[in-house]
């Protein structure tokens, strides 16, 4: 059984008969014969079923929400940002999936009676092995783009966002998907592990780097499409011509929303030492007013952590700083009582040998380092196995230009931060990542081409 457990008080919502070795395989060969069918079914029917699961998440976004929250305990305000959000996505991928699908005549050579044509056709059935801190936008990513290209999808959330998972499959069978095409597996590691036995077509995967390098050992053999999206140390540089108090209220909002339980949450931040302390000043004054408490009140900012473990991972990375010479300033430490709270922790007087410096820190805990010029900020922002997100802030275009044509980063920012668009594509650089989603590229992800040479009988 998995318990599903309200990270806020710690109480029991409910127990789960998790999936067992035979069930995920009976789950796959229902999905392989539903997508058979589903490949077929003409690309308007497909849209229809997508614009229904969209109309009744958008008419349920605050059941949505509530259940989220309940589980992962995501302030109830950034529960329905997620979810509402959510529905802009699903209307960049109704928009331009369709033009993917098209055939595409490369050549046509009428004396040589040859024409060369391009097709796409959907890759199958589609592990989407997800994750617990956007489960609708992380999700969506995947299941929209693949149902739409013809494919079928087993959906694994993770354990601690189960019941979430298990409401996006009410929706789906609510909006007419036929049965087979989209299935939710209960459970956790050892469920995603018999998911990955299955001769799936696609492994689509959102967590961390250690397990995605798992996944990515477990199939390679395979040769078959392999996404990983994973973390980040996402840095950000201020220079010293920028408006401060905007910067750093920016920044702040960036490190810490979602209680910084984000993949491209800012988890480094270097100012130059021209406006260092006026910055640190405003940063500080700023996550002060931020509103720790039960995440279903409103105006509540911090929420929970959905891990417990994870507080003791944050606690290590206060000490080990303090101890090499960080000055803490704010938090530092879990919260007495029920609930994994962590306050927002800043510290500074830090540098790259401080673990808080250089390894994910997934919570609200933040270094924020001095540097002397552009040329050592950019030395600093480069130096991680990460390359997931890196932000500029500064009022010179050029200079920013520059920089960010230098920052090895999948996404990068100026004078914003912890953005994501549909239209542009979320990928990942070394330990964050490898593949596509969103933008027209996460459409490409779920299709494989076939090469067509044509020539007319003599």
């Amino acid at each position: 059984m998995l318990e599903v457990v309200n990270p806020a008080n710690e109480t029991v919502i409910t127990r789960l008969e998790t999936d067992q070795k035979q069930a995920v395989s009976q789950k796959f060969a229902a999905a392989k014969v539903a997508q058979s069918v589903w490949r077929a079914t003409p690309y308007a029917e497909r849209v229809r079923v997508v614009e229904r699961f969209r109309k009744l998440l958008a008419e349920g976004s605050e059941e949505s929400s509530r259940i989220l929250t309940s589980e992962v305990g995501k302030p109830l305000a950034q529960a329905r940002n997620e979810v509402n959000g959510t529905l802009a996505r699903i209307d960049f991928f109704l928009s331009e999936t369709s033009a993917r699908l098209r055939d595409q005549v490369v050549q046509h050579d009428a004396a040589a009676g040859m024409t060369e044509r391009i097709s796409q056709e959907p890759l199958g059935v589609i592990a989407n092995i997800s994750a617990w801190n956007y489960p609708y936008f992380v999700g969506s990513n995947v299941f929209i783009p693949a149902l739409l290209t013809g494919n079928a999808v087993l959906y694994k959330p993770s354990e601690f966002a189960t019941l979430t998972g298990r409401h996006i499959e009410k929706l789906w069978h609510d909006a007419g998907l036929p049965s087979g095409l989209f299935q939710c597996l209960v459970g956790g590691g050892e469920v995603g592990g018999w998911l990955l036995d299955q001769p799936v077509d696609g492994v689509f995967f959102t967590g961390s780097y250690a397990t995605g390098k798992k996944i990515m050992e477990k199939v390679a053999g395979r040769m078959v499409r392999v996404q990983l999206e994973l973390g980040g140390k996402d840095p950000v540089y201020i220079r010293p011509d920028v408006n401060v108090k905007v910067a750093a209220e920016s920044t702040a909002d960036g490190a810490f929303y979602n209680a910084g339980q984000s993949c491209c949450a800012v988890e480094r931040i270097y100012v130059h030492q021209d406006v260092y302390d006026q910055f640190v000043e405003h940063f500080v004054a700023f996550t002060r007013t931020l509103k720790s408490g039960n995440p279903t009140e409103e105006g509540v900012y911090f929420g929970p952590l959905a891990r417990k473990a994870q507080l003791s991972v944050l606690e290590e990375q206060v000490r080990d700083a303090v101890k090499k010479g960080a000055k803490l300033l704010l938090g530092g430490e879990r919260q007495a009582g029920k609930g994994a709270y962590f306050p927002a922790t800043v510290l500074t007087n830090v540098d790259h040998t401080m673990a808080v410096m250089r390894e994910e820190s997934f919570g609200p805990v933040i270094g924020i380092q001095k540097v002397r010029d552009d040329a050592e900020a950019l030395q600093l922002m480069n130096d991680t196995e990460y390359g997931l997100t890196a932000g500029v802030y500064t009022r010179d275009a050029a200079t920013a230009t520059l920089l960010m044509n230098q920052l090895n980063a999948g996404s990068v920012y100026w004078n914003c931060c912890d953005r994501v668009s549909p239209r542009l594509p979320w990928s990942g650089r070394g330990h964050s990542g490898i593949g596509s989603t969103l933008s027209v590229l996460g459409v490409d992800a779920f299709l494989k081409p076939k090469a067509w040479h044509l020539r007319l009988p003599s």
